[in-house]
């Protein structure tokens, strides 16, 4: 059974909506069971899917966690237990809700390139390719830094500074474009035509460069 942690303030009311809202109310604890959903599984990952939540605010919030039966520590990952994966429907939930009915434009403050690095990292498939080493490069002409994704027989790895392997294709825009398509709020098509997005380098990658991108695991209703 799902149990209060010690440091939770109880609602006073014998209902399970405050029960739950009780053990999943504090600040990031929805957002970090979004990671671990979405397959972050060690802390490092955690930390970097959530930039703006601290180190240590993390470690309080997954011993909440672990104390409240939502998730167990195994070596050095965290996995959701089966309380803890049945909340997926629930945050998913939340997320097409929000789709719906409170996503409008990427405010400034939300346009961080390593946030939406991270992500687009863990949602490439390049399965229609040849097996072989491939790197992408990120340019985003509104930001300072200058990522690379790197995937190769170990996985798919983010670099803030160039590998030393060749780049095989360029990705050029800027923050507002890439996230709108990345929540499928603009289609990459739309992005392309526009020349707000350029794709330029290897023929085979950058052919299949819109198939390689999977986007948000929660879509929203494209405007344009």
């Amino acid at each position: 059974m799902v149990t209060m942690t010690e440091e939770t303030t109880g609602y006073g009311q014998y209902c399970p909506i405050s029960r739950a809202v009780e053990v999943l109310g504090e600040r990031w604890t929805v957002l970090i069971i979004r990671d671990l959903l979405l397959g972050n599984a060690r802390f490092n990952e955690l930390s970097r899917a959530s930039p703006g939540l601290s180190r240590s605010l993390l470690s309080k919030r997954l011993r909440q966690l672990e104390r409240a039966g939502i998730v167990d520590h195994v070596d050095d990952r965290y996995e959701l237990t089966d309380a803890g994966r049945e909340l997926e429907p629930l945050v998913f939930g939340i997320g097409q809700w929000g789709a719906k009915w409170a996503f409008g434009e990427p405010r400034p403050a939300e346009l961080d390139p390593q946030i939406l690095m991270w992500w687009i990292h863990q949602r490439l498939d390049f399965s229609m390719l040849p097996e072989r080493r491939w790197v992408l490069a990120f340019l985003f002409s509104d930001a300072r830094e200058r990522f690379w994704i790197v995937r190769d027989a170990a996985g798919t790895s983010i670099c803030m500074s160039e590998p030393d392997f060749a780049t095989d294709a360029t990705v050029s825009t800027d923050l507002t474009t890439m996230y709108r398509v990345w929540s499928c709020r603009e289609s990459m098509s739309g992005a392309l035509r526009s020349g707000r997005l350029q794709f330029e380098g290897d023929r085979r990658l950058v052919r299949n460069l819109p198939k390689v991108f999977e986007l948000s695991p929660l879509p929203v209703p494209a405007v344009s």
